[in-house]
Protein backbone atom coordinates (compact mmCIF):
# COMPACT_ATOMS: atom_id res chain seq x y z
CA UNK A 1 0.00 0.00 0.00
CA UNK A 2 1.47 3.79 -1.17
CA UNK A 3 2.28 5.97 1.82
CA UNK A 4 -0.31 8.63 1.89
CA UNK A 5 0.62 12.81 2.34
CA UNK A 6 -0.62 12.83 5.56
CA UNK A 7 1.62 10.28 6.85
CA UNK A 8 4.69 11.78 5.21
CA UNK A 9 3.46 15.19 6.52
CA UNK A 10 3.60 13.61 10.03
CA UNK A 11 6.89 11.62 9.83
CA UNK A 12 8.65 15.85 8.85
CA UNK A 13 6.95 17.38 11.31
CA UNK A 14 8.70 15.00 14.52
CA UNK A 15 11.96 15.39 12.45
CA UNK A 16 11.85 11.72 11.35
CA UNK A 17 12.60 12.67 7.68
CA UNK A 18 14.25 15.66 6.13
CA UNK A 19 12.04 18.21 3.92
CA UNK A 20 13.95 17.32 0.94
CA UNK A 21 12.91 13.28 1.71
CA UNK A 22 9.73 14.24 2.11
CA UNK A 23 9.06 16.48 -0.74
CA UNK A 24 10.84 14.01 -2.74
CA UNK A 25 8.81 10.69 -1.73
CA UNK A 26 5.51 13.07 -1.98
CA UNK A 27 6.07 13.22 -5.66
CA UNK A 28 5.60 9.77 -6.02
CA UNK A 29 3.03 8.99 -4.25
CA UNK A 30 0.22 9.11 -6.71
CA UNK A 31 2.06 6.94 -9.37
CA UNK A 32 2.16 3.26 -9.29
CA UNK A 33 3.43 1.54 -12.41
CA UNK A 34 1.84 -1.45 -13.54
CA UNK A 35 3.95 -3.60 -15.64
CA UNK A 36 4.26 -0.73 -19.07
CA UNK A 37 1.16 -0.64 -19.64
CA UNK A 38 -0.40 1.71 -16.77
CA UNK A 39 0.66 4.29 -14.45
CA UNK A 40 -2.29 4.46 -11.71
CA UNK A 41 -3.25 7.65 -10.68
CA UNK A 42 -3.48 6.25 -6.88
CA UNK A 43 -4.02 9.22 -4.83
CA UNK A 44 -6.39 11.02 -7.17
CA UNK A 45 -9.43 11.54 -4.84
CA UNK A 46 -7.21 12.28 -2.03
CA UNK A 47 -5.97 14.91 -4.34
CA UNK A 48 -9.21 16.34 -5.82
CA UNK A 49 -12.23 14.67 -4.44
CA UNK A 50 -13.27 12.14 -7.36
CA UNK A 51 -11.72 8.73 -7.36
CA UNK A 52 -9.70 7.88 -10.94
CA UNK A 53 -12.23 5.47 -13.32
CA UNK A 54 -10.83 3.28 -15.61
CA UNK A 55 -11.99 3.30 -18.77
CA UNK A 56 -12.39 -0.47 -20.14
CA UNK A 57 -12.96 0.56 -24.53
CA UNK A 58 -10.00 -0.39 -26.12
CA UNK A 59 -8.02 -2.00 -23.69
CA UNK A 60 -7.00 -5.81 -23.80
CA UNK A 61 -9.16 -8.24 -21.51
CA UNK A 62 -6.16 -9.28 -19.61
CA UNK A 63 -4.35 -6.11 -19.29
CA UNK A 64 -7.70 -4.06 -17.94
CA UNK A 65 -7.74 -7.21 -15.32
CA UNK A 66 -4.42 -6.46 -14.40
CA UNK A 67 -4.79 -2.78 -13.92
CA UNK A 68 -8.19 -3.18 -11.97
CA UNK A 69 -6.91 -5.54 -9.71
CA UNK A 70 -3.88 -3.27 -9.01
CA UNK A 71 -5.66 -0.25 -8.40
CA UNK A 72 -8.23 -2.42 -6.04
CA UNK A 73 -5.48 -3.22 -3.97
CA UNK A 74 -3.49 0.30 -3.52
CA UNK A 75 -7.59 2.33 -3.14
CA UNK A 76 -9.75 -0.83 -1.91
CA UNK A 77 -12.26 0.98 -4.85
CA UNK A 78 -12.75 0.58 -8.87
CA UNK A 79 -14.98 1.84 -11.50
CA UNK A 80 -15.12 0.39 -14.48
CA UNK A 81 -16.75 2.71 -17.50
CA UNK A 82 -17.70 0.89 -20.61
CA UNK A 83 -16.60 -3.04 -20.09
CA UNK A 84 -17.31 -5.42 -22.39
CA UNK A 85 -19.28 -8.60 -22.19
CA UNK A 86 -15.84 -10.52 -23.13
CA UNK A 87 -13.72 -8.36 -20.43
CA UNK A 88 -15.96 -8.60 -17.84
CA UNK A 89 -16.04 -12.23 -18.19
CA UNK A 90 -12.35 -12.12 -17.83
CA UNK A 91 -12.85 -9.98 -14.61
CA UNK A 92 -15.76 -12.10 -12.71
CA UNK A 93 -13.04 -14.94 -13.21
CA UNK A 94 -10.24 -13.59 -11.28
CA UNK A 95 -9.55 -14.09 -7.57
CA UNK A 96 -10.20 -11.06 -5.55
CA UNK A 97 -8.61 -10.27 -2.16
CA UNK A 98 -10.60 -11.22 0.61
CA UNK A 99 -13.73 -9.28 1.26
CA UNK A 100 -13.79 -7.51 -1.74
CA UNK A 101 -16.84 -7.32 -3.94
CA UNK A 102 -17.68 -6.85 -7.21
CA UNK A 103 -21.34 -4.99 -8.66
CA UNK A 104 -21.88 -5.20 -12.62
CA UNK A 105 -24.78 -2.70 -13.79
CA UNK A 106 -25.23 -4.02 -17.41
CA UNK A 107 -27.20 -1.24 -18.53
CA UNK A 108 -24.40 1.67 -17.79
CA UNK A 109 -21.51 -1.09 -18.63
CA UNK A 110 -19.96 -0.24 -15.47
CA UNK A 111 -18.21 -2.37 -12.98
CA UNK A 112 -17.62 -1.42 -9.35
CA UNK A 113 -15.21 -3.28 -7.36
CA UNK A 114 -14.69 -2.53 -3.50
CA UNK A 115 -13.24 -3.62 -0.01
CA UNK A 116 -15.21 -2.81 2.81
CA UNK A 117 -18.75 -1.09 2.89
CA UNK A 118 -19.90 1.63 0.64
CA UNK A 119 -19.19 5.34 2.22
CA UNK A 120 -21.93 6.59 3.98
CA UNK A 121 -24.60 9.04 2.76
CA UNK A 122 -23.23 12.78 1.98
CA UNK A 123 -25.20 14.87 -0.39
CA UNK A 124 -27.80 14.44 -2.59
CA UNK A 125 -28.55 13.94 -6.31
CA UNK A 126 -31.14 14.04 -8.82
CA UNK A 127 -31.06 12.03 -11.78
CA UNK A 128 -33.72 12.47 -15.00
CA UNK A 129 -33.21 11.30 -18.54
CA UNK A 130 -35.85 12.18 -21.21
CA UNK A 131 -35.84 8.82 -23.19
CA UNK A 132 -35.94 5.42 -22.59
CA UNK A 133 -33.02 5.15 -24.83
CA UNK A 134 -30.83 7.90 -22.54
CA UNK A 135 -31.20 5.76 -19.49
CA UNK A 136 -27.77 3.93 -19.99
CA UNK A 137 -25.59 6.77 -20.12
CA UNK A 138 -27.53 8.15 -17.26
CA UNK A 139 -26.80 5.09 -15.31
CA UNK A 140 -23.49 5.47 -15.47
CA UNK A 141 -23.93 8.83 -13.92
CA UNK A 142 -26.11 7.63 -11.16
CA UNK A 143 -23.20 4.79 -10.32
CA UNK A 144 -20.44 7.37 -10.22
CA UNK A 145 -22.14 9.74 -8.17
CA UNK A 146 -23.44 6.77 -5.80
CA UNK A 147 -19.93 5.37 -5.66
CA UNK A 148 -18.47 9.04 -4.26
CA UNK A 149 -21.03 8.38 -1.89
CA UNK A 150 -24.18 10.37 -2.56
CA UNK A 151 -28.05 9.38 -2.00
CA UNK A 152 -29.61 9.20 -5.49
CA UNK A 153 -32.91 10.11 -6.80
CA UNK A 154 -33.76 8.71 -10.67
CA UNK A 155 -36.56 9.34 -12.66
CA UNK A 156 -36.72 8.22 -16.43
CA UNK A 157 -38.26 8.74 -19.65
CA UNK A 158 -39.65 12.45 -18.86
CA UNK A 159 -38.98 13.99 -21.82
CA UNK A 160 -40.50 17.53 -23.12
CA UNK A 161 -42.51 15.19 -25.67
CA UNK A 162 -45.06 14.69 -22.92
CA UNK A 163 -43.76 17.21 -20.33
CA UNK A 164 -46.67 16.15 -17.60
CA UNK A 165 -44.47 13.65 -16.57
CA UNK A 166 -42.04 15.75 -15.19
CA UNK A 167 -43.74 17.70 -12.70
CA UNK A 168 -43.98 14.83 -10.30
CA UNK A 169 -40.60 13.79 -10.61
CA UNK A 170 -39.17 17.23 -9.70
CA UNK A 171 -41.87 18.09 -6.67
CA UNK A 172 -39.97 14.62 -5.64
CA UNK A 173 -35.97 16.41 -6.33
CA UNK A 174 -37.18 19.56 -4.80
CA UNK A 175 -34.44 19.17 -2.09
CA UNK A 176 -31.39 17.74 -4.13
CA UNK A 177 -28.31 19.51 -4.07
CA UNK A 178 -27.77 18.96 -8.14
CA UNK A 179 -29.23 17.38 -10.70
CA UNK A 180 -27.95 15.83 -14.24
CA UNK A 181 -30.46 15.91 -16.69
CA UNK A 182 -29.56 13.45 -19.89
CA UNK A 183 -30.97 13.71 -23.17
CA UNK A 184 -30.39 12.84 -26.93
CA UNK A 185 -32.38 14.08 -29.85
CA UNK A 186 -33.07 17.82 -29.45
CA UNK A 187 -31.57 17.87 -26.03
CA UNK A 188 -34.73 20.57 -24.72
CA UNK A 189 -34.78 18.90 -21.12
CA UNK A 190 -31.81 20.46 -19.34
CA UNK A 191 -32.79 23.64 -19.86
CA UNK A 192 -36.51 23.62 -18.90
CA UNK A 193 -35.11 21.66 -15.94
CA UNK A 194 -32.64 24.39 -15.25
CA UNK A 195 -35.46 27.15 -15.61
CA UNK A 196 -37.95 25.24 -12.91
CA UNK A 197 -35.17 23.98 -10.49
CA UNK A 198 -33.30 25.80 -8.28
CA UNK A 199 -30.42 23.13 -7.72
CA UNK A 200 -27.43 23.23 -10.21
CA UNK A 201 -28.29 21.88 -13.31
CA UNK A 202 -25.90 19.18 -15.39
CA UNK A 203 -26.91 18.66 -18.89
CA UNK A 204 -25.70 15.46 -20.35
CA UNK A 205 -25.99 15.10 -24.15
CA UNK A 206 -26.64 11.25 -25.45
CA UNK A 207 -26.07 10.35 -28.63
CA UNK A 208 -29.40 9.04 -29.73
CA UNK A 209 -31.40 10.40 -32.44
CA UNK A 210 -30.58 10.25 -36.29
CA UNK A 211 -29.97 12.74 -39.12
CA UNK A 212 -29.12 16.00 -39.71
CA UNK A 213 -27.99 16.70 -35.86
CA UNK A 214 -27.85 13.05 -35.11
CA UNK A 215 -25.32 11.10 -32.81
CA UNK A 216 -25.68 13.92 -29.68
CA UNK A 217 -24.67 16.62 -31.98
CA UNK A 218 -27.85 18.47 -31.63
CA UNK A 219 -28.38 17.79 -28.12
CA UNK A 220 -24.93 19.15 -26.98
CA UNK A 221 -25.65 22.51 -29.10
CA UNK A 222 -29.14 22.81 -28.06
CA UNK A 223 -27.40 22.91 -24.05
CA UNK A 224 -24.93 24.81 -25.16
CA UNK A 225 -27.44 27.32 -26.44
CA UNK A 226 -29.92 27.19 -23.41
CA UNK A 227 -30.66 30.60 -22.09
CA UNK A 228 -31.35 28.61 -19.20
CA UNK A 229 -28.31 28.73 -16.56
CA UNK A 230 -26.96 25.01 -16.45
CA UNK A 231 -23.28 23.34 -17.04
CA UNK A 232 -23.02 20.82 -19.72
CA UNK A 233 -20.52 18.10 -20.11
CA UNK A 234 -19.72 15.83 -23.47
CA UNK A 235 -21.72 13.82 -25.39
CA UNK A 236 -22.25 10.25 -23.69
CA UNK A 237 -20.02 11.88 -20.85
CA UNK A 238 -21.95 10.36 -17.96
CA UNK A 239 -19.27 9.54 -15.20
CA UNK A 240 -17.96 13.27 -15.83
CA UNK A 241 -21.62 14.15 -15.31
CA UNK A 242 -22.31 12.14 -12.26
CA UNK A 243 -18.91 13.23 -10.52
CA UNK A 244 -19.69 16.72 -11.00
CA UNK A 245 -22.90 16.73 -9.88
CA UNK A 246 -21.90 14.66 -6.83
CA UNK A 247 -19.15 16.98 -6.20
CA UNK A 248 -21.34 19.95 -5.69
CA UNK A 249 -23.78 18.07 -3.70
CA UNK A 250 -20.93 16.78 -1.36
CA UNK A 251 -19.69 20.49 -1.06
CA UNK A 252 -23.27 21.46 -0.55
CA UNK A 253 -23.75 19.00 2.37
CA UNK A 254 -20.51 19.91 4.21
CA UNK A 255 -22.09 23.50 3.80
CA UNK A 256 -25.41 22.86 5.55
CA UNK A 257 -24.50 20.73 7.78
Amino acid sequence: MNERPEDLLKDYAAGLISLEEASSRMKLLSCRPVGDIAKLDTLREDRIGIPEAILAEGKDRNDLARIVLAHLEETGRVIVTRISPEQLIVLQNVSLPKGATMEHNPRSRTLVLRKGEKRPASGKVGILAAGTADIPVAEEARVVAEEMGCQVISEYDVGVAGIHRLFPCLDAMKDVDALVVAAGREGTLPAVVAGLSDAPVIGLPVSTGYGVGGGGLAALLSMLQSCSVLTVVNIDAGFVAGAYAARIARRRSKTDG
